[in-house]
């Protein structure tokens, strides 16, 4: 028997490449206002609340009553996530990880999107038609605090604050880190269909309960400061994004790195508050 021939052996390496969990994708863009742009910023436009003339006699003037409109502007910032391959990799690898690498990269690329806009929610908005003037996150928006954890006590409160704005009760939102899923998984209120008939626990996740629809963020996206963590239930129609440029792959050889395979993902978008009365932030404390 030959003593030479591990020379002849090749370590073996899965043929899959695996990508080790993550949250994949964009969490929050289907539900907040989405348009298409073209240029450095993107204006979404409002129209304030009006009042109806009454009318005090026959043959009178036509009233005319004077629409305010307003704007805020969401500025575009671009994103890029490239990667490189050597063709010696390949050879020591003996899988081609390509495909992996744009999967990894569209993942990436939306938590940025998430980012984006979880930083927009309580950031200054900027207003006017030539976004002179800047909106701070208003003092009130705020519920909860040190040694107040999610609860069902703080989803009604959340509730009453849209309410007492009329945000439309369809198309609300609230995002959880697990803590505070679980914290409202141990309420009665939650788990009992007699409290809750659309069902909030399905295998262990909170969908939608007290009129708010829950997504649940990965952590490391939601700040926490200490114990306590900061975030945010919205109205679709209260948070803008606008997409200057979807996410475009490229996979081809670059010539200054010796014929290396690159991997490059881009994309640009904006995220803006839009109203004021469809955010509210909520500290929800994790000791």
């Amino acid at each position: 028997m030959s003593v030479t021939i591990t020379v002849a052996q090749v370590a073996q390496y899965t043929s899959n490449l695996q990508i080790k969990y993550q949250q994949e994708g964009s969490v929050l863009r289907p539900f907040v206002r989405l348009e298409p742009q073209t240029g450095r910023y993107h204006y979404f436009d409002l129209l304030a609340p009006t009042a109806a003339v009454k009318n005090v006699g026959r043959h009178a003037d036509t009233p005319l009553v004077d629409s305010q409109h307003e704007r805020r502007r969401a500025e575009m910032n671009d994103y890029d996530w490239a990667d490189l391959i050597d063709d010696q990799d390949r050879v020591r690898i003996l899988i081609n990880p390509e495909g992996a690498y744009v999967s990894n990269a569209v993942n990436a690329m939306g938590r940025a999107i998430d980012i984006s806009l979880i930083e927009a929610f309580d950031a200054n908005s900027i207003n006017g038609e030539s976004g002179a003037t800047s909106t701070a996150f208003p003092a009130g928006n705020e519920i909860g605090g040190t040694g107040i954890p999610m609860s069902v006590d703080l989803l009604r409160q959340a509730g009453k604050f849209f309410d007492d704005g009329n945000v439309p009760s369809m198309d609300r939102h609230i995002m959880l880190a697990p803590e505070q899923k679980q914290r409202l998984l141990a309420e009665t209120e939650v788990t009992s269909s007699d409290f809750n008939t659309v069902k909030a626990l399905v295998r262990g996740e909170i969908d939608t309960f007290m009129g708010f629809m829950f997504h649940h963020m990965d952590p490391a996206l939601v700040t926490l400061s200490g114990t306590e963590r900061t975030i945010f239930a919205w109205h679709k129609r209260a948070m803008g994004l606008a997409m200057g440029m979807e996410l475009k792959t490229d996979v081809g050889p670059r010539r200054d790195k010796r014929n290396s395979m690159q991997v490059y993902v881009t994309g640009v978008h904006g995220a803006v508050r839009i109203e004021d009365a469809g955010v509210l932030r909520i500290i929800a404390d994790e000791a």
